[in-house]
């Protein structure tokens, strides 16, 4: 753990160059997340996002012998239940940056999109929780009921790197358990995520892709599926300027061919059938009753070959073959999803009842996974995602030795400086023939001041 005399010598190696290399703690100043006394905000989120590498909970790690070097419960509860914190602008302040370092590894003409998806986000062993609401896991194989919230979450992809930008946890106004705390500060930011949590997922989705372009991100393509897929929210993205890849269902929406309006089904009888390309069956240029031009794609329905699937894309100018590969992009959200609850322990690792608690865990989860996107990126094996988070788990654990390996050299250095010169002499060059002969992984762990002597 980080230890109480020095904040920062306790972090691993590889999370502390890349909390410098994405300037981490500076977009949490900048984004206002500070306090006047006691344990710094950066202090206690480095606590917080190093406590999954240590494979304890907060409690497991107070009920341990390094509680006497950590903060009481409550200054870590009083963080996170802040209010006033601005947990958006610091996720869109850190995403926004590390973009704009994997853009410059890529090439200017690499695709770049952003994908719109959500997932459950389970609450159901709690009853007091702030905004707790009975919802309905349509994606799941079960088609079940739980108690929680729907996290809905815009991300950034280039195809090999994914980025988390923004993100809502929704309730619900019609099957919302409990409400909204009396006691909250109608003035903080706090207040207006929770006011966000009221509405549905399309009266947020155009505002998120708003912040994340007024923020520098960059995209040509936002990606989504069936569920968002709607006439009203394809018009409102591209008036924006961006084009929408993403599958359709067959619902009652209309399209216009040659003055008429037809449907999906009635669309896919009158395309004309692709020849030679594996999977794909046909495509068409049509119009959304809306007035937005569109060409739908019709794929072979792998799980059920009897039936077909249809891909649609405001950009008519894209072949049948690049249509369906942007929108195979859309895959790395899901793996973003199945990584922050499986690997990074969304959802479990606190059990608070504010509302607040909740937004800014889930911020911190989302960059534990923007660090390990960052080095998995930059890195030159072939480690995934899991392979690195585990990598750093078992880094966390040699820390303790490596530390105290750190304070008997200082604690031999003080005692060279009280004997003579001539032992002194002796002694360095024991120890540097020995420090020479030491691995270069146990190496990078000592005090450079006893490397250079």
């Amino acid at each position: 753990m980080i230890a109480n005399h020095d904040q920062s010598k306790q972090l691993p190696n590889e999370i502390k160059s890349t909390f410098k290399e994405l300037k981490v703690l500076k977009h949490l100043r900048k984004a206002g997340i500070t306090k006047s006394f006691g344990f710094t905000c950066a202090y206690l989120f480095q606590l917080i996002f190093c406590l999954i590498f240590e494979n304890k909970n907060w409690f497991r790690t107070l009920e341990s012998k390094k509680s006497t070097d950590i903060p009481a419960k409550d200054a870590v509860y009083r963080f996170l239940n802040r209010s006033t914190y601005s947990w958006r602008r610091f996720l869109l302040l850190l995403s926004a940056h590390s973009i704009e370092k994997v853009s410059k590894l890529t090439n200017h003409e690499r695709i770049k999109v952003l994908i719109v998806d959500d997932s459950s986000y389970d609450k159901n062993r709690s009853k007091s929780v702030e905004l707790l609401a009975r919802c309905f896991d349509q994606a799941s194989q079960k088609m079940r009921f739980y108690k929680g919230f729907r996290m809905l979450t815009l991300g950034w992809s280039d195809g090999t790197t994914f980025m988390p930008v923004d993100f809502s946890l929704l309730s619900s106004k019609n099957s919302v358990i409990n409400g909204v705390s009396q006691n909250i500060d109608k003035r903080s930011s706090g207040y207006k995520r929770r006011l966000e949590a009221l509405q549905t997922a399309p009266e947020q989705i155009p505002t998120m892709i708003q912040r994340a372009m007024n923020s520098g991100i960059e995209a040509t393509y936002v990606l989504m599926d069936t569920w968002f897929t709607h006439q009203p929210l394809i018009k409102e993205i591209t008036d924006q300027g961006l084009d929408v890849i993403g599958m359709v269902k067959h619902l009652k929406q209309r399209y216009l061919m040659k003055g008429k309006k037809v449907s999906l089904k009635e669309l896919y009888s009158l395309a004309s059938p692709v020849q030679g390309k594996k999977g794909i069956l046909r495509s068409i240029q049509t119009t959304q009753a809306n007035g937005v031009p569109v060409k739908i794609v019709f794929v072979r329905n792998r799980n059920k070959k009897s039936e077909w699937l249809a891909i649609l894309s405001t950009d008519c100018s894209l072949s049948e073959q690049e249509i369906i590969r942007i929108y195979g992009i859309r895959w790395d959200i899901e793996v973003f999803c199945k990584t922050t609850k499986s690997l990074l322990k969304l959802q479990k690792e606190f059990q608070g009842r504010s509302y607040d608690s909740l937004i800014c865990h889930t911020t911190i989860v989302f960059t534990r996974y923007i660090v390990l996107s960052w080095q998995n990126r930059c890195s030159t094996d072939q480690r995934t995602l899991g392979g690195l988070f585990y990598d750093l788990c078992d880094e966390i654990s040699d820390l303790d030795w490596a530390v105290a390996l750190g304070q008997l050299l200082e604690l031999l250095q003080d005692v060279l400086k009280e004997s003579n010169k001539r032992i002194q002499k002796l002694i360095q060059c024991q120890l540097q023939h020995w420090i020479a002969g030491l691995p270069n992984y146990i190496k990078v762990y000592l005090p450079i001041s006893v490397c250079e002597s």
